[in-house]
């Protein structure tokens, strides 16, 4: 039986084993996805239980993604231009290191029929998911993309992945046509992210890179406001899709079924 594992830290919140052994069971794959809570300490191990066929695959969320990049014999185009890591196979006995999340995040947004192209895009947060998000809104064809972070020199280190996106401080609200929250405020019911939206106008899309709660307090403000609004449910879907399909080389059916299997 082939072991696939997601790991991070928190993990707790993770759906990963529900929807990956929900497909495992469905296609008879001979295999168990779990999750695992994490130390840094431990991702030099891990990796290679993987070199040792130990384990088959891992996925990499909070705060892992790029650590265990150190780790790895190869990285896809993704993955090296936004050193993010959310998925870990074997291929030609090398550790190879890839990122779903861009063509999860990409998927999603096209299946909301959403056209980015010569929009502009506002980020909340610099962590892990950003990098990649920032990638494909740029293979999307965003004209602009806004930064803003409590913390400001995480987002100048993400400039110095994309120098041409623009920082703005925190607690202003520019312009935008679409507003990502990726930071992990919303984990928690009672988090709110403090700013304020109410004068960013009508037809814009807010979209929360959490999935679990189902409604943040970011998209509740949207729901208030009369805006377009989205988790994070048909990212995360998709992202597994593809993490799937480079482990099992098949491709899992997502519909209604797929979907509701996350309501929690």
């Amino acid at each position: 039986m082939k072991k696939y594992l997601v790991i991070g830290n928190p993990i707790d919140h993770s759906l990963s084993p529900k929807l990956h052994n929900f497909w495992i069971k469905q296609n008879n794959i001979d295999a168990i996805y779990n999750k695992k809570k994490l130390n840094n300490d431990e991702i030099e191990n891990l990796i290679f239980d993987i070199r040792e066929n130990k384990i088959s695959g891992i996925n990499v969320t909070v705060p892992f993604k790029n650590k265990v990049i150190p780790f790895l014999d190869e990285l896809s185009l993704g993955a090296k231009q936004t050193q993010s890591v959310n998925t870990i196979f074997m291929k030609d006995n090398k550790v190879i290191g890839d990122n779903t999340d861009i063509g999860g995040f990409e998927s999603a947004i096209k299946k909301l029929d959403f056209d980015l192209s010569k929009k502009t895009a506002f980020i909340l947060g610099a962590g892990g998911v950003v990098p990649s998000i920032i990638y494909a809104l740029l293979k999307m064809g965003v004209s602009k993309i806004l930064i803003s972070n409590r913390t400001e020199t995480k987002t100048e280190n993400i400039k110095k992945l994309f120098n041409n996106i623009q920082i703005v401080s925190w607690g202003e609200i520019p312009e935008f046509d679409i507003i990502i929250n990726g930071t992990s405020v919303g984990l928690d019911n009672n988090d709110q992210i403090g700013l304020d939206f109410s004068k960013v106008g009508k037809d814009k899309l807010f979209y929360d890179v959490i999935y679990n709660p189902n409604q943040t307090n970011f998209l509740k403000t949207a729901k208030q406001l009369g805006n377009k609004f989205e988790n994070g449910k048909l990212m995360f879907i998709f992202q597994a899709l593809l993490s799937f399909k480079l482990w099992h080389n098949l491709e899992p059916e997502v519909n209604d079924k797929t979907i509701k299997l996350l309501d929690v």
